[in-house]
């Protein structure tokens, strides 16, 4: 007797397969249905830049105008329309956390500086090197979170924009 095979036993090699598309923070590939990238495991919404108006400004400006000192983005907490919107409050939250940040770092290039300032002639050279770069990666983050809040993003600092990002949720 010779085995007949039944539809369900051949491979459907012909079948159409789901539609690929690549992730936006690693290029993985998956499906076009995936909630999640199974790559680096970020959420597949994609964000809308913020359109919207809150207060007299509109919801870009208002979160770039947070970035200009930690007076506004203090203001920006404070005042009533501006502390409701979360865009408006994670800028300022993350602008407040970077100027910690940056503090810390003042400080401990401070610190750094009574410790090098033992070697002769190498410490000091050493010293202000270090400070240009320090000042200078310091003005090209405040640039990038200027120009992309400016453009509508929550753009996320590493550790501090996830900070940003647990504490603008409206209660």
């Amino acid at each position: 007797m010779v085995p007949t095979m039944d539809s369900t036993d051949i491979p459907n090699e012909a079948a159409p397969s789901a539609p690929l598309v690549a992730c936006p923070h690693c290029a993985a590939q998956m499906p076009e249905t995936a909630g999640f990238c199974p790559g680096c495991g970020r959420s597949m919404e994609v964000e809308q830049p913020a359109r919207g108006k809150v207060g007299s400004l509109t919801e870009n400006i208002a979160g770039t105008l947070a970035y200009f000192t930690f007076i506004p983005a203090i203001i920006f907490l404070v005042l009533d329309p501006y502390n409701k919107n979360r865009f408006v409050r994670f800028h300022s939250l993350q602008c407040l956390f970077l100027c910690g940040a940056s503090i810390l770092a003042g400080v401990a290039l401070k610190l750094a500086s009574v410790v090098l300032f033992i070697i002769p002639v190498l410490g000091p050279l050493l010293m202000v090197l270090v400070s240009i770069v320090v000042a200078l990666a310091a003005a090209v983050i405040w640039l990038v979170l200027v120009v992309k809040a400016f453009q509508g993003f929550m753009f996320r600092l590493p550790v501090l924009g996830e900070f940003a990002v647990h504490y603008a949720m409206i209660p």
